[in-house]
């Protein structure tokens, strides 16, 4: 179970990356770093801000603690001229990759061993849920600002509006297997 575990959440943070590249391909240059107002992220600084709790959450993941010294948190909510949205990118796959080597690396027994995040221990089952949570929160908001910033131009990502029952009859149903009895 734990194995099938590992593979799951491996498949979940794939899934959630590729929702989020879907909507920001919707999007101009512009729109990329366009807020609603002065105190909003926009979906460079969200790019930003996730890749480098990416890289400092999950290099050396069982061994150090996740808040790496040299993460200096608050610059990653700041644009500087060097942000382009192809370098933002480029550090958006750089962390992706830390954390699908970190999780493809865990074996099943690894689940109930301890590491620190802040100072503060976590299983690392905690650890994996707190940032799957973290990064679906602002991802959330990235599909969100391109929904929006895309306007009428947004293809949707999931089910679209009306199609729900057409949906359901595409889908081919298949039986629940089975279950033995318990002894």
């Amino acid at each position: 179970m734990l194995a099938y575990y590992l593979e799951d959440i491996q498949r979940e943070f794939r899934s959630l990356k590729r929702l989020a590249e879907k909507a920001m391909a919707q999007v101009s240059d512009e729109d990329f770093f366009a807020t609603l107002d002065p105190n909003s992220n926009s979906i460079a600084i969200i790019v930003k801000h996730i890749s480098g709790n990416l890289r400092s959450r999950w290099t050396d993941f069982l061994t150090s603690d996740g808040e790496k010294p040299d993460r200096k948190r608050d610059t990653e909510f700041e644009g500087r001229p060097e942000d382009t949205r192809a370098s933002l990118l480029g550090r958006w796959e750089a962390g992706w990759q830390v954390l699908f080597v970190a999780i493809s690396a865990l074996a099943p027994e690894d689940l109930s061993r301890e590491v620190t995040i802040r100072g503060q221990p976590h299983s690392v089952m905690r650890a994996i849920h707190r940032q799957m949570t973290h990064y679906a929160e602002h991802i959330g908001q990235i599909v969100m600002l391109a929904k929006h910033w895309a306007g009428d131009r947004w293809q949707t990502l999931s089910i679209p509006r009306g199609q729900s029952e057409q949906f359901a009859r595409q889908v081919p149903r298949t039986p629940k297997p089975e279950r033995s009895p318990s002894r």
